[in-house]
């Protein structure tokens, strides 16, 4: 693998440590903004916490189209600028709707970012390769996800408000990004659907430096000019990657990830933790989260994505059941968090490894963007509502019935994996799209 792709891949990839760091650092804040502002449960949850997570559905359902009309690149660059706007005027918010506004940018790079990175990165990485470099994606996630918690830690005792600090610090991280998405390469495969050959050819010489080029132009261009017939992810010869897509999301939100992560602190207390304790133990979630996908990067073009979603199903379902348990019964003490430890690891090696690289590898060329639209926005949709019933959930039927329901719906999740779920590893994507897309026109290449 050239060292140019690496270094590409790890820098698309940090728009996944904004959107962990994003998602996440709300966490520190989230007892002190509703005391501050005085706000009930319900708005509290649905408005103030998940507004964020409302502007992540809007980015990831309209997120395709500047991926597809002004590329990749350009797409990841105004991302980078929603982050830096939104961090800084968080921090500044003296009221709950303008925060909520604030928040609402961010989401919409986080939902963007979900489309534009791993389809970005799955058009530079050789066929080997994909699944690790797209995983990187989901690496910096989880590293935005620790550093976030280990943030919020150290800025609990900052200033008269501690939470402007912990939401604040994020641009510093979205500036750096930023500068440096504009140093990578434009994707190939967007440059050859715009008929800039040459620049393509470049790319695809770092890329496959002993590949035949010509071919290879040739066969992407065989899909990439299929756009011209009007086609979209909706039709039927594309209902089998649509199903796959909409269920990979569906469970990846079900499984009660996103609820977790924006209220672990709330959850050890609830369990028993007192306040300090709680976010110290939310750091060893983000460390757990880290190390276990390492592991799912280092397995996923080994193992393959479907064996790395059979073990992490098995993760959940045990997991989500033991700390049902532990509310049901009462266990206390450091049951809870040990517990959720093994579902962060369950997730991470499981779902967190695979769902952006299945996704992006599922759909043709010149439906990825679409594709990966449409998974995010199913994710994101899921994402926005779950967490924002989390308060509500909680101070009525209580913790336990939660987590038993989420145990539940893993159980679903397993047999999706053992009986529909295809493997993708060692595939290129136009040999994907005619397993799982057959029946698409062939056209010749013009080479202008």
């Amino acid at each position: 693998m050239h060292s140019k792709i690496v270094a590409w891949s790890i820098t698309a990839a940090l728009a996944g440590f904004l959107f962990g760091f994003d998602t996440v650092v709300i966490s520190g804040a989230d007892k002190a903004l509703q005391a501050n502002w005085g706000t009930s449960d319900a708005f509290h949850g649905s408005v103030v916490m998940a507004m964020a997570l409302w502007g992540t559905v809007i980015g990831a359902i309209f997120g395709g189209w500047p991926t597809n009309r002004f590329g990749r690149k350009n797409t990841l660059i105004f991302i980078g600028l929603l982050y830096i706007f939104s961090a800084l005027g968080s921090a500044m918010a003296n009221d709950p709707i303008t925060f909520a506004a604030f928040r609402f940018i961010g989401g919409l790079g986080v939902g963007a970012s979900t489309i534009a990175a791993p389809t970005y990165v799955s058009e530079i990485a050789p066929q080997k390769h994909r699944g690790r470099l797209v995983s990187l994606y989901q690496f910096n996630i989880v590293l935005g996800i620790l550093i976030a918690f280990l943030s919020n830690y150290l800025l609990r005792n900052t200033g008269a408000e501690p939470w402007r600090w912990m939401l604040g610090v994020e641009a510093i991280p979205a500036v750096i990004y930023t500068a440096f998405i504009f140093f990578v390469p434009r994707s190939p495969r967007w440059l050859i659907s715009k008929a800039k050959y040459a620049e393509a050819e470049k790319v695809l010489r770092t890329i496959h430096p002993e590949a035949d080029i010509e071919g290879k132009m040739l066969e992407i261009q065989k899909q990439s000019e299929t756009k011209i017939s009007g086609e979209n992810i909706f039709l039927k010869k594309y209902r089998f990657p649509l199903i796959l897509a909409f269920l990979v999301a569906f469970f990846n939100q079900l499984s009660g990830i996103n609820a977790f992560l924006y209220y672990a602190p709330r959850i050890f207390e609830a369990a028993g933790l007192g306040e300090s304790t709680a976010l110290l133990s939310s750091i060893g979630i983000g460390v757990v989260n880290l190390l276990f996908t390492i592991l799912g990067v280092v397995l996923i073009d080994k193992l393959g994505r479907k064996q790395l979603m059979f073990i992490g199903s098995i993760g959940y379902i045990i997991s989500l059941s033991l700390v049902a348990a532990s509310f049901f019964l009462n266990w206390g003490g450091l049951t809870v968090p040990i517990f959720l430890f093994l579902f962060i690891a369950a997730h991470a090696i499981g779902q967190g490894a695979v769902i952006w690289v299945f996704i992006s590898e599922i759909f043709p060329n010149h439906l990825r963007a679409s594709g990966q639209a449409f998974g995010s926005s199913t994710h994101w949709l899921l994402a926005a509502i779950i967490p924002s019933l989390i308060p509500f959930l909680f101070s009525t039927v209580g913790p336990a019935l939660v987590f038993a329901f989420f145990a539940f719906m893993m159980v679903l999740q397993l047999i999706f994996v053992i009986f529909m779920m295809p493997e993708t590893k060692g595939k290129s994507l136009e040999e994907l799209s005619e397993e799982l897309s057959p029946g698409k026109t062939t056209l010749s290449f013009k080479n202008n």
